[in-house]
């Protein structure tokens, strides 16, 4: 029997990409979706590329309330979702790709996010979705928060010198850049074509809200606190995260042995791969691999290591999925294995 899944707020990028990976996932029925500015609207008049494909009306999320679903994907504005969770009393097992539930102090969600939360008391209990170091515990999860996509790529990037000991624990320097869809679907001053196209800018210096998140995935690793300069920028392109990290370690290494480190710790890892040459935005397009090439440069004594995710499919949408299948006892890879999209 499949599972009953519903995506909530499916009108949106990270909404739309579940639709599409889900359609063609071999244990999954898509049972619902949901907007509310889109309420009532056929799912192919909005995205016509669904046509024969899913063949569905947009419902208001009040209307699913009282409906037995197995899994539940919160693609909701940040704030939104820990409303629906407030308000949702059924039994469905939950997939929440929003900010809400990702930091487990809630003194600092309210810094960062500017907004007191709805459930407190909830934060500890939730299961924060980096799958590579939460494998174990998604079978029992009933609540998941994806991580952002930022974090995604960012924490894997450092998740084997993290382990090992091997860098200082400040300054970590994380320069990142991301397509479009990073902003999400509704328009703003900054996202719109005049700005981006043929341009290159720096965005959020000092405040993104994804640093604390970054910096709490780290310390969960082996309980020390890192101190990361995040500096996110915004590329010209849809899709795509280009990580540039810069850590300084605690004793000389080898680029080759750093490059066997990574092999060996993300060995059991089918999503990360560890390659030779510094990778690009294309090599993992429109799939859920994160590439990652580690290096040490002699001269800086420095360590540096370039990654690349698709932010809507491992940096969302695929993570998420790929959670799913770990929480319901599904081959991890089930409905994920695409090639990139390359061309």
């Amino acid at each position: 029997m499949k599972l009953k899944a519903a995506v909530i707020g499916a009108n949106g990028y990270t909404g739309v990409e579940l639709l599409r990976l889900l359609h063609f996932h071999p244990n999954v029925e898509i049972a619902a979706i949901t907007s509310q500015s889109q309420e009532g609207k056929e799912l192919i008049d909005i995205y016509p590329q669904f046509q024969d494909l899913i063949e569905q009306k947009f419902k208001n999320k009040q209307e699913i309330m009282n409906e037995n679903f197995d899994v539940l994907f919160l693609a909701l504005p940040h704030g939104a979702a820990m409303e629906f969770v407030k308000e949702y009393k059924g039994h469905a097992r939950i997939i929440d790709l929003s900010a809400d539930f990702r930091l487990k102090d809630e003194k600092v969600f309210l810094q960062w996010y500017n907004q007191e939360h709805l459930l407190p008391q909830k934060l500890t209990e939730v299961v924060y979705g980096l799958t590579e170091i939460c494998k174990d515990e998604l079978p029992e999860a009933v609540y998941v928060a994806n991580p952002g996509c930022y974090p995604t790529a960012s924490a894997l990037s450092l998740l084997p010198l993290i382990h090992q000991k091997i860098i200082e624990t400040s300054p970590i320097i994380i320069d990142a850049k991301s397509g479009v869809t990073g902003a999400g679907a509704k328009p703003s001053d900054k996202t719109h074509f005049t700005k981006v196209n043929d341009n290159f800018s720096a965005y959020a210096l000092k405040t993104h809200r994804h640093t604390p998140e970054i910096e709490q995935t780290l310390k969960s690793v082996n309980g020390e606190d890192y101190i990361v300069q995040f500096s996110p920028h915004l590329l010209p392109v849809n899709r795509g995260i280009l990580t540039t990290v810069y850590a300084k370690p605690k004793r000389k290494i080898t680029p080759t042995e750093l490059r066997e480190l990574y092999r060996e710790f993300y060995s059991e890892d089918h999503f990360v791969r560890i390659v030779d040459t510094p990778p690009s935005l294309k090599d993992v397009k429109a799939t859920n691999f994160c590439n990652i090439y580690p290096t040490y440069d002699e001269r800086t004594q420095m360590i540096l290591i370039v990654s690349v995710i698709d932010n809507l499919v491992k940096g969302a949408s695929g993570q998420a999925i790929q959670n799913m299948n770990l929480m319901f006892g599904y081959e991890e890879t089930t409905g994920l294995i695409q090639i990139p999209v390359s061309i």
